[in-house]
């Protein structure tokens, strides 16, 4: 386990669409405040305001892909200042349902964006905050990606709401995005936790306390939460 200087705690789960895991966070949540943890749970684009007015108008509105990375790392800019740093801070723990892994994969990889204005719109926004050193980038010290097939994905988002721009997308776009992912993973291995989400949902909820047990992030307990 790798803490921020303050001894907080900065979590995110990653996936396409469909891949489920929204639904193991009230479990995390559980599972931290039963050792004692203070548990600060968002979600990007958004978690503010200012942020959650931006994500509607990703999600929403026709833009070109410069203009949604755009908007994307202004709300970053905002949650990071206004949540996610001062959580760390206090030594808390942050469950992030996506951050900067999604940009990479949803607007690079997905749509084809330049990584190289990513990476530099990231540099802007994400080094030398929490306490960092100047040219270190804020970053989850643990990523748990949702490794799911795109077809599969599909079915399961099939009929259950009404879908939002991305959501809509045809299954070959999300093939790039679970690449995109793919790639982020390999890359930063040490991060990344792949959970196998085609499994049952309580096979998967097990995968994920086992892997955060074995990283020291979890204490085992009998019982834990699903």
């Amino acid at each position: 386990m790798s803490p921020t200087r303050d001894g907080g705690l900065f979590l995110t789960l990653e996936g396409i669409d469909g891949a489920g895991k929204s639904s193991h966070l009230d479990a995390l949540e559980a599972r931290f405040k039963a050792q004692g943890r203070t548990v600060v749970r968002t979600r990007e684009p958004g978690g503010t305001p200012l942020a959650e007015t931006l994500r509607a108008l990703v999600l929403e509105q026709p833009m070109t892909p410069l203009t949604e990375s755009l908007l994307v790392f202004a709300a970053r800019c905002e949650h990071i200042a206004q949540v996610i740093e001062p959580a760390l801070a206090r030594g808390e723990v942050v469950l992030c349902d996506r951050f900067t892994d999604a940009t990479f994969a949803y607007q690079g990889a997905g749509r084809g964006f330049d990584t190289a204005v990513l990476s530099t719109l990231e540099q802007w926004v994400q080094a030398g905050r929490a306490g960092l050193p100047a040219a270190q980038l804020l970053q989850p010290q643990f990523t748990l990606w949702f490794d799911l097939a795109p077809e599969i994905a599909a079915q399961r988002l099939a009929g259950a709401r009404v879908p939002d721009k991305f959501e809509a997308q045809p299954v070959e776009f999300f093939r790039r995005v679970a690449q995109g992912y793919a790639d982020r993973a390999t890359a930063d291995a040490s991060r990344f936790v792949r959970i196998d989400a085609s499994q049952a949902r309580d096979q998967v909820w097990q995968q994920i306390d086992t892997a955060l047990v074995a990283r020291g992030v979890l204490s085992q307990v009998q019982g834990a939460a699903q």
